[in-house]
């Protein structure tokens, strides 16, 4: 009998905070057999080592809100072994999470979709497929990050809607585990500014709010809610489309 191989798929879950990237990641845990979340939040570096600005610590800026050296080592680590490793502890359960649902005949149907395909993978090919999917603010503007990952997606919101429901967050739990709130002028200042340069050359004209993608970052999917009018059930639908033709594409792959 030939012996099972192991084939990690990362999965990129890409927005600005507050775009709903995490609440996605979250209900595509449920419906994919063997998958597991990183957050990309937990990479964060100690918070004296953030710099500065308008006088407030820049918890958003590209080039040094996140670890990515940190971060790139735990992927190799998830895409080498298909687990966490024993002493990764996340803090995200910490935060409060708006409450999104999707429709109970959506998840059930799409969750049955995959165990049947990927148990067919399994048995013809010999292959267990096991997902990561990470997800995060920043996932698209170091390449070495981008190059890790298997699928790429994005979610464009409106930036008044991202605005409003930032400054309607009161609390967030940092990597530490300390306490985070925003100064009132923290977006305008802050998160605005940083979320625009991480992601103006994903987009033409460096229209981040409207642009159409450029080539910057390979087969990125963008996916707009509010524009194309989604719900949380249509967008989980979206990316099930995209994830379930790469499994697809594994199982025809037999003999070939």
């Amino acid at each position: 009998m030939a012996e099972i191989q192991t084939k990690v798929i990362l999965v990129g879950l890409g927005g600005a905070t507050c775009s709903g990237k995490t609440t996605l990641a979250k209900h595509l845990k449920t419906i994919l057999p063997n998958s597991v979340i990183v957050h990309q939040d937990d990479f964060a570096p100690p918070e004296e080592l953030l710099p500065i600005k308008h006088g407030y610590q820049d918890w958003d800026a590209p080039d040094c809100a996140i670890d990515y050296p940190r971060l790139s080592k735990f992927l190799k680590h998830v895409k080498n072994t298909g687990s966490i490793p024993d002493d990764h502890r996340s803090h995200d359960y910490l935060n409060k999470q708006t409450d999104l649902p999707i429709e109970a005949e959506c998840q059930q149907r799409l969750a049955e979709r995959f165990r049947v395909i990927q148990d067919q993978v399994k048995e013809s090919n010999h292959i267990n497929i096991v997902w990561g999917l990470i997800d995060g603010f920043l996932l698209y503007w170091n390449q070495e990050l981008v190059e890790q990952l298997d699928v790429r997606f994005l979610l464009r919101v409106p930036l008044k809607t991202l605005e409003g429901r930032r400054k309607a967050r009161q609390v967030y739990i940092t990597a530490r585990g300390d306490a985070w709130v925003d100064p009132p002028d923290y977006w305008e200042k802050i998160v605005l500014p940083a979320y625009l340069d991480a992601h103006r050359e994903i987009f033409e004209g460096g229209d981040v709010e409207n642009g159409g993608l450029t080539n910057k970052v390979e087969g990125l999917v963008l996916i707009e809610p509010e524009k194309d009018e989604m719900s949380m059930t249509d967008i989980v639908e979206r990316c099930c489309q995209e994830l379930y033709q790469l499994v697809s594409a594994e199982g025809s792959s037999k003999g070939s």
